[in-house]
Protein backbone atom coordinates (compact mmCIF):
# COMPACT_ATOMS: atom_id res chain seq x y z
CA UNK A 1 0.00 0.00 0.00
CA UNK A 2 2.81 2.42 0.87
CA UNK A 3 4.52 1.68 -2.44
CA UNK A 4 1.29 2.36 -4.32
CA UNK A 5 0.77 5.66 -2.50
CA UNK A 6 4.34 6.75 -3.24
CA UNK A 7 3.99 5.87 -6.92
CA UNK A 8 0.66 7.67 -7.14
CA UNK A 9 2.33 10.76 -5.68
CA UNK A 10 5.07 10.50 -8.29
CA UNK A 11 2.43 10.31 -11.02
CA UNK A 12 0.52 13.34 -9.74
CA UNK A 13 3.74 15.30 -9.37
CA UNK A 14 4.76 14.28 -12.88
CA UNK A 15 1.53 15.60 -14.35
CA UNK A 16 2.29 18.98 -12.80
CA UNK A 17 5.86 19.02 -14.08
CA UNK A 18 7.36 19.42 -17.53
CA UNK A 19 7.27 15.65 -17.93
CA UNK A 20 3.56 16.04 -18.60
CA UNK A 21 4.64 17.39 -21.99
CA UNK A 22 6.42 14.16 -22.89
CA UNK A 23 5.14 10.77 -23.96
CA UNK A 24 6.90 7.45 -23.50
CA UNK A 25 7.60 4.17 -25.30
CA UNK A 26 7.42 0.94 -23.30
CA UNK A 27 10.48 -1.34 -23.38
CA UNK A 28 9.18 -4.80 -22.51
CA UNK A 29 10.75 -8.25 -22.21
CA UNK A 30 10.00 -11.47 -24.04
CA UNK A 31 11.87 -10.97 -27.29
CA UNK A 32 9.33 -8.83 -29.13
CA UNK A 33 10.67 -5.82 -31.03
CA UNK A 34 9.45 -3.06 -28.71
CA UNK A 35 11.65 -0.66 -30.71
CA UNK A 36 9.78 -1.16 -34.01
CA UNK A 37 8.75 1.88 -36.08
CA UNK A 38 11.43 4.28 -34.80
CA UNK A 39 10.11 7.28 -36.77
CA UNK A 40 6.48 6.72 -35.76
CA UNK A 41 6.20 8.52 -32.43
CA UNK A 42 8.32 11.54 -33.44
CA UNK A 43 6.07 12.00 -36.50
CA UNK A 44 2.91 11.64 -34.42
CA UNK A 45 4.23 14.14 -31.89
CA UNK A 46 4.99 16.62 -34.66
CA UNK A 47 1.51 16.15 -36.13
CA UNK A 48 -0.16 16.66 -32.75
CA UNK A 49 1.84 19.79 -31.98
CA UNK A 50 0.81 21.28 -35.33
CA UNK A 51 -2.82 20.18 -35.37
CA UNK A 52 -4.27 19.74 -31.88
CA UNK A 53 -2.38 22.41 -29.92
CA UNK A 54 -0.17 20.09 -27.86
CA UNK A 55 3.33 21.05 -26.78
CA UNK A 56 4.89 17.61 -26.65
CA UNK A 57 8.64 17.15 -26.51
CA UNK A 58 9.77 15.97 -29.94
CA UNK A 59 11.74 13.03 -28.56
CA UNK A 60 9.75 10.35 -26.71
CA UNK A 61 11.41 8.73 -23.71
CA UNK A 62 11.79 4.98 -23.13
CA UNK A 63 10.43 3.49 -19.91
CA UNK A 64 10.47 0.03 -18.35
CA UNK A 65 7.29 -1.62 -17.05
CA UNK A 66 8.66 -1.94 -13.52
CA UNK A 67 10.37 1.44 -13.16
CA UNK A 68 9.04 4.37 -11.13
CA UNK A 69 9.77 6.73 -14.04
CA UNK A 70 6.70 5.45 -15.91
CA UNK A 71 4.58 7.45 -13.47
CA UNK A 72 6.08 10.65 -14.85
CA UNK A 73 4.34 10.23 -18.20
CA UNK A 74 0.55 10.30 -18.66
CA UNK A 75 0.72 8.51 -22.05
CA UNK A 76 2.75 5.39 -22.84
CA UNK A 77 2.88 3.68 -26.23
CA UNK A 78 3.72 0.04 -26.86
CA UNK A 79 4.22 -1.80 -30.15
CA UNK A 80 5.93 -4.80 -31.75
CA UNK A 81 5.46 -7.99 -33.71
CA UNK A 82 6.27 -10.79 -31.26
CA UNK A 83 6.41 -12.07 -27.72
CA UNK A 84 5.53 -10.00 -24.67
CA UNK A 85 6.35 -11.07 -21.11
CA UNK A 86 5.66 -9.18 -17.89
CA UNK A 87 7.15 -10.30 -14.59
CA UNK A 88 5.03 -10.11 -11.44
CA UNK A 89 6.73 -6.84 -10.46
CA UNK A 90 6.24 -5.38 -13.94
CA UNK A 91 2.58 -6.39 -14.00
CA UNK A 92 1.96 -4.85 -10.57
CA UNK A 93 3.71 -1.63 -11.52
CA UNK A 94 1.79 -1.33 -14.78
CA UNK A 95 -1.46 -1.98 -12.95
CA UNK A 96 -0.69 0.73 -10.39
CA UNK A 97 0.27 3.13 -13.18
CA UNK A 98 -2.96 2.57 -15.08
CA UNK A 99 -5.24 2.61 -12.05
CA UNK A 100 -3.45 5.73 -10.81
CA UNK A 101 -4.31 7.77 -13.90
CA UNK A 102 -1.95 6.60 -16.64
CA UNK A 103 -2.88 5.50 -20.16
CA UNK A 104 -1.32 2.75 -22.28
CA UNK A 105 -1.82 2.48 -26.05
CA UNK A 106 -0.75 -0.86 -27.52
CA UNK A 107 -0.55 -1.05 -31.30
CA UNK A 108 -0.19 -4.56 -32.71
CA UNK A 109 2.36 -4.29 -35.49
CA UNK A 110 1.29 -7.80 -36.58
CA UNK A 111 1.84 -10.99 -34.61
CA UNK A 112 1.62 -9.54 -31.11
CA UNK A 113 -1.93 -10.31 -30.01
CA UNK A 114 -1.57 -13.94 -28.93
CA UNK A 115 1.27 -13.07 -26.56
CA UNK A 116 -0.25 -9.82 -25.36
CA UNK A 117 -3.50 -11.43 -24.20
CA UNK A 118 -1.54 -13.70 -21.86
CA UNK A 119 0.63 -10.84 -20.60
CA UNK A 120 -2.38 -8.62 -19.89
CA UNK A 121 -4.03 -11.32 -17.78
CA UNK A 122 -1.11 -10.91 -15.40
CA UNK A 123 -1.68 -7.14 -15.24
CA UNK A 124 -5.48 -7.37 -14.90
CA UNK A 125 -6.49 -10.93 -13.97
CA UNK A 126 -10.08 -9.82 -13.32
CA UNK A 127 -10.57 -7.68 -16.42
CA UNK A 128 -11.17 -8.50 -20.08
CA UNK A 129 -10.48 -6.56 -23.25
CA UNK A 130 -13.72 -5.07 -24.57
CA UNK A 131 -14.19 -4.05 -28.18
CA UNK A 132 -14.92 -0.34 -28.52
CA UNK A 133 -17.92 0.59 -30.68
CA UNK A 134 -17.53 3.17 -33.45
CA UNK A 135 -19.54 5.55 -31.27
CA UNK A 136 -16.83 5.67 -28.59
CA UNK A 137 -15.54 9.24 -28.06
CA UNK A 138 -11.95 8.26 -28.89
CA UNK A 139 -12.99 8.07 -32.55
CA UNK A 140 -14.44 11.58 -32.45
CA UNK A 141 -12.23 13.51 -30.00
CA UNK A 142 -10.68 15.70 -32.73
CA UNK A 143 -11.02 14.03 -36.11
CA UNK A 144 -14.10 12.12 -37.18
CA UNK A 145 -13.91 8.35 -37.72
CA UNK A 146 -17.55 7.40 -38.04
CA UNK A 147 -16.70 3.75 -38.75
CA UNK A 148 -14.25 3.43 -35.88
CA UNK A 149 -10.61 2.41 -36.17
CA UNK A 150 -9.19 2.96 -39.70
CA UNK A 151 -7.39 0.29 -41.69
CA UNK A 152 -3.82 1.31 -42.52
CA UNK A 153 -2.07 -1.92 -43.58
CA UNK A 154 -3.57 -5.18 -44.79
CA UNK A 155 -2.38 -8.53 -43.42
CA UNK A 156 -4.98 -11.26 -43.03
CA UNK A 157 -8.06 -9.65 -44.50
CA UNK A 158 -9.45 -8.99 -41.04
CA UNK A 159 -11.26 -5.83 -40.01
CA UNK A 160 -9.47 -3.34 -37.76
CA UNK A 161 -10.55 -3.51 -34.12
CA UNK A 162 -9.98 -1.40 -31.05
CA UNK A 163 -10.18 -3.01 -27.63
CA UNK A 164 -10.07 -1.41 -24.23
CA UNK A 165 -9.69 -2.14 -20.55
CA UNK A 166 -11.73 0.06 -18.23
CA UNK A 167 -11.50 1.01 -14.58
CA UNK A 168 -14.65 2.55 -13.07
CA UNK A 169 -15.72 3.62 -16.54
CA UNK A 170 -12.37 5.18 -17.49
CA UNK A 171 -10.52 3.75 -20.47
CA UNK A 172 -7.04 3.01 -19.13
CA UNK A 173 -5.69 0.80 -21.93
CA UNK A 174 -6.30 0.82 -25.68
CA UNK A 175 -5.26 -2.08 -27.90
CA UNK A 176 -5.44 -1.46 -31.66
CA UNK A 177 -5.45 -4.61 -33.80
CA UNK A 178 -5.34 -5.26 -37.57
CA UNK A 179 -4.84 -1.56 -38.23
CA UNK A 180 -1.09 -0.87 -38.00
CA UNK A 181 -1.40 2.75 -36.98
CA UNK A 182 2.32 2.91 -36.17
CA UNK A 183 3.25 1.93 -39.72
CA UNK A 184 1.15 4.83 -40.94
CA UNK A 185 2.97 7.20 -38.60
CA UNK A 186 6.37 6.24 -40.02
CA UNK A 187 8.31 8.31 -42.55
CA UNK A 188 6.80 8.05 -46.02
CA UNK A 189 9.85 6.29 -47.47
CA UNK A 190 9.54 3.40 -45.01
CA UNK A 191 6.28 1.89 -46.30
CA UNK A 192 5.48 4.21 -49.22
CA UNK A 193 1.90 4.66 -48.05
CA UNK A 194 -0.24 7.18 -49.92
CA UNK A 195 -0.55 10.53 -48.21
CA UNK A 196 -4.24 10.01 -47.47
CA UNK A 197 -3.49 6.74 -45.67
CA UNK A 198 -0.73 8.30 -43.58
CA UNK A 199 -3.04 11.20 -42.76
CA UNK A 200 -5.74 8.83 -41.48
CA UNK A 201 -3.20 7.09 -39.26
CA UNK A 202 -1.87 10.37 -37.85
CA UNK A 203 -5.35 11.76 -37.27
CA UNK A 204 -6.38 8.63 -35.39
CA UNK A 205 -3.18 8.83 -33.37
CA UNK A 206 -3.96 12.45 -32.53
CA UNK A 207 -7.43 11.40 -31.40
CA UNK A 208 -5.86 8.86 -29.04
CA UNK A 209 -3.42 11.42 -27.62
CA UNK A 210 -6.15 14.01 -27.13
CA UNK A 211 -8.54 11.55 -25.53
CA UNK A 212 -5.87 10.20 -23.18
CA UNK A 213 -4.83 13.65 -22.01
CA UNK A 214 -8.39 14.81 -21.43
CA UNK A 215 -9.87 11.76 -19.71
Amino acid sequence: MLKKCILSFIFIFGLQAMHAQKIALLKYNGGGDWYANPTALPNLIDFCNKNIATSLDQKPVTVNPDGPEIFMYPFVHMTGHGNVVFSENEAENLRNYLLGGGFLHIDDNYGMRQYLITALKKVFPDKELQELPASHPIFHSQFEFSNGLPKIHEHDGKRPQAFGIFDNGRLVLLFTFESDLGDGWENEEVHHDPEEVRLKALQMGANIIKYAFEN
